[in-house]
């Protein structure tokens, strides 16, 4: 009976048995040393192609198998022991006060620090009971590690970082090699088993790590499967790419999930400031109609008050007709005037050129006038807010004679010093329009020299002396 190792070259098969059966020939195969070539690289390509061989019949006998694997399935047993021997190859010799200690669970534990994620792993394997090697440990973090499906990652974490790598394993270690990397690459194939390992009840501490090579080799009469693992591994590649793009959606659709949850939040708190606001816009609208009925309310009072001034107006209005007709003479005399003195008009501008410094000084004198006559102005309104007053006294006494026949010796006293005062009133209005009408000669005579003297200037100038003369 003839063996071969299954998935190997002859040529890796040679590097792990010291014997090989020739395929071909049927015979034995001489033996070929291994001294011409560095025995840790002869080590190195062994445990490579020993986790190359492990991790292929894993997935197709999960495949299988059903791909839910757990504790006892041997390929899984024997895929922890080649990863043990992997991870301790080159490891340095740590010396204690009682012995040597050689483990694999000081890098394991390194990985907390290098891949945050990994710390949950670290403390459920800390917290397990029954484990009190670090061995035992390593290995519940392998288990552990491969159950959720990250191996792959924080071994890479780990390959990395060689500065820290070189505290653990010596310099021709595997994991210090590039055989670690391509370890690292085909555990990326492992994610594709779901396995459901029981870690608390099982003795990780005591267990031996022997590689049972007997599962790796294969009669030649099954050499007639390799159809039948090609397919396998196209359904296996057809499955990974398969559970890559669930993975994908699964994040997309997470993203699209807090996006619609942030979109809703965004929605009630929008729905929220469309009532406040909506409560605002019909408190507004009440205010709007109580302003409108104040305003009409308003409106009424102002228009009656409005009435009641106009009536006020109109009996102002006839009071000023009759003073304004002595006023209409007055302007009637000042417009035939202005009409004499628009004929004189040119001659004054050119002469206005010539007194361009005596301007000043007759600006001044022209507001000093203009000062005193509205203050005799003032004064003759107030005059005739006394006359008017005195004239509204009148009137109540009057009344109050023929009402009161007993005080009427008293009242025509009264109305004889009234009388009297009215005479002196009128003494005096007629002093002060005597007085104005000086002014008025006197305004008229200066603008008149103004006029003579000035014989050129603006067309505002002008109005101001015909505004004075009036």
């Amino acid at each position: 009976m003839t063996f071969q190792i299954w998935g190997w070259r002859r040529e890796d098969a040679s590097q792990v048995l010291a014997w090989a059966p020739h395929a071909e020939r049927g015979g034995a195969m001489p033996c070929k040393t291994l001294a011409t070539k560095d025995p840790t690289a002869v080590e190195r390509a062994n445990l490579l192609n020993m986790a190359k061989l492990s991790i292929k019949g894993l997935i197709e006998s999960a495949l299988s198998f059903g791909r839910t694997l757990d504790s006892d399935y041997p390929p899984l047993q024997q895929f922890f022991v080649v990863m043990e021997h992997c991870l301790k190859h080159g490891l340095k010799v740590r010396k204690s006060f009682l012995s040597y200690n050689k483990t694999i669970w000081g890098p394991l534990e390194l990985v907390e620090k290098l891949y945050p994620e990994a710390e949950e792993i670290g403390a459920s394997v800390r917290d397990l009971p029954g484990l009190k090697t670090p061995l035992g440990r390593a290995r519940a973090w392998l288990r552990l590690a491969l159950m959720q499906k990250k191996m792959a990652d924080y071994l890479r974490c780990l390959i990395i970082q060689r500065d820290l790598l070189s505290e653990f394993y010596e310099y021709h270690a595997l994991m210090m090699e590039e055989e670690g990397a391509v370890i690292v690459g085909l555990l990326v194939g492992l994610n594709v088993i779901d396995a459901n390992l029981c870690v608390k009840g099982e003795d990780l501490d005591s267990q031996v790590g022997v590689i049972d090579f007997s599962m790796y080799l294969k009669n030649e009469e099954d050499i007639g499967n390799k159809e039948r693992n090609v397919q396998i591994a196209a359904i296996l590649d057809q499955k990974n790419y398969v559970e890559e793009l669930n993975r994908q959606l699964n994040s997309t659709v997470s993203s699209l999930h807090s996006r619609v949850d942030s979109l809703e939040k965004s929605n009630t708190k929008l729905i929220e400031e469309l009532a406040i606001a909506k409560n605002n816009i019909i408190k507004l609208q009440e205010e709007n109609h109580q302003l409108r009925s104040e305003n009409k309310m308003i409106l009424m009072k102002t228009q009656q008050h409005l009435e009641v001034t106009k009536v006020d107006v109109e009996t102002e209005l006839q009071t000023y007709k009759h003073s304004r007709q002595g006023l209409d003479e007055m302007y009637n005399d000042a417009r035939r005037q202005l009409r004499e003195e628009s004929q004189l008009r040119q001659d004054v501008e050119n002469e206005l050129s010539v007194q361009v410094s005596m301007k000043h000084e007759i600006e001044l004198a022209m507001k000093l006038l203009e000062k005193d006559i509205h203050e005799k102005q003032d004064t003759l309104i107030g005059l005739r807010q006394q006359l008017e007053e005195v004239k509204a006294i009148n009137i109540e006494m009057y009344q109050k004679l023929q009402g009161c026949e007993d005080g009427l010796k008293e009242k025509n006293e009264i109305i004889a010093r009234l009388e009297e005062k009215t005479n002196k009133i009128t003494v005096a209005m007629r002093q002060l329009e005597q007085s104005d009408n000086d002014l008025l000669t006197q305004t008229r005579t200066i603008a008149m020299s103004l006029v003579k003297c000035a014989s050129s200037d603006t067309q505002d100038q002008y109005k101001l002396v015909k505004d004075i003369s009036f």
